[in-house]
């Protein structure tokens, strides 16, 4: 008997083991599968509503909201209107949502066949909407998981609206850095131009036109990005200009592969560096400028090489760091690189490769993929 029960206690302790660690880990694998459910429909919901509380954005995110919640139905309001719902949602649901945003707190309200949970959405403590569950029980639990998920949602309101802010401020930024451009292209346009009034007015009439096709591309209201194809225009017509002052002394050639033409590139981003090499590269003497666009897979690698007397590296480094909003040499430079990087992160600014005597050369890169304007 004794050799029975010693047989038997071992099995049957293997046997519940066994089964408690079956039924742990199902109880784990249901616990990972709702973690994950949870966290798909929220990274669903997320992109419409980093673009801010708006119709159009409450629309794409309440049926993701809804299915996370498990409700009834869902409805998202701003404090004017009923922006979304998924599922047949109650007439009351703003007059519940502007008792939540008197109180400032989730509210609960009887109702047959369903009653609500509604919390306010706030953004930098300012409330800008609610989000309201409806359901035929009003648990502690219901409660607390719409209180949770719309604290999430106010989260990521208040990261739309700190986008929204920065692309604004990126904006007025790089607006002013073209807008220090601009002045300075006038100047020296028309003071080549009024050198030849005299001497050569029908010189003058030419350059007076190609400076109108000039102006009209580097001082129309235009969006951040253009061609590089229309970015080379530009170019060609300040060269045009620059050549009649220098004459033979100036040298231009160009070589860009055709599959970069189409390419989006900041507005005015490679004129200020031929500009910079004209005038702080030749000083007058005679020389070349050269600019080669090669396809480099995603991107497009672009160079504006000098053959004129160089500058010491350290120099050049420092140019990079100049206040764009200062007047004085290098502001080109200073100009484009802070765009660049603006725009693309910090791995993009210029490369410049100099030596006194020896000529600047001016690297850039550009992703091939069209960016949003700012």
């Amino acid at each position: 008997m004794l050799t029975t029960a010693c047989v038997v206690l071992p099995c049957l302790t293997f046997v519940l083991g066994y089964t408690f660690a079956r039924r742990r880990a199902a109880r784990d694998g249901q616990d990972r599968e709702a973690t994950f459910t949870t966290l798909h429909l929220a990274a669903l919901a997320a992109p419409a509503l980093r673009a801010g509380l708006n119709r159009d954005s409450a629309r794409k995110a309440v049926r993701h909201l809804h299915a996370l919640l498990g409700t009834y139905a869902v409805a998202i309001t701003s404090t004017e209107a009923a922006l979304a719902w998924d599922g047949p949602c109650s007439d009351e649901v703003l007059t519940y949502a502007r008792s939540a945003f008197a109180s400032g707190r989730a509210q609960l309200f009887a109702g047959e066949p369903y009653g609500a949970v509604v919390v306010p959405l706030t953004v930098d403590g300012r409330i800008v909407g609610a989000l309201a569950a409806f359901d035929d029980e009003l648990s502690a639990g219901l409660v607390r998981s719409v209180t949770e998920v719309g604290r999430w949602m106010s989260g990521q309101l208040e990261l739309a609206e700190l986008d929204s802010s920065r692309r604004r401020a990126l904006e007025a930024d790089m607006r002013a850095l073209r807008a220090q451009i601009s002045p300075h292209f006038v100047h020296n346009a028309l003071t080549t131009i009024a050198s030849f009034v005299r001497t050569d007015p029908g010189r003058a009439r030419e350059l007076l036109l190609d400076f109108a096709d000039f102006a009209r591309y580097a001082l129309r209201r235009a969006h951040d990005f253009t061609t590089l194809a229309d970015e080379l225009t530009c170019v060609d017509r300040y060269l045009l200009l620059e050549r009649a002052r220098f004459g033979d002394k100036l040298r231009f050639s160009l070589q860009v592969a055709p599959e970069v033409l189409p390419v989006p590139v900041p507005f005015l981003c490679l004129q200020p560096l031929v500009e910079n090499a004209i005038k702080h590269g030749m000083r007058g003497r005679a020389g070349e400028v050269r600019i080669v666009a090669r396809d480099a897979g995603p991107e497009a690698h672009i160079t504006v090489e000098d053959d004129g007397v160089g500058m010491d590296p350290e120099r050049a480094r420092s140019v990079l760091d100049e206040d764009p909003a200062r007047e004085g040499a290098g502001i080109g430079l200073a100009n484009v690189d802070l765009r660049l990087r603006q725009i693309y992160g910090d791995g993009y600014g210029l490369k410049v490769e100099t030596a006194l005597g020896a000529g600047t050369k001016v690297r850039l890169r550009v992703p091939k993929a069209q960016l949003t304007s700012l």
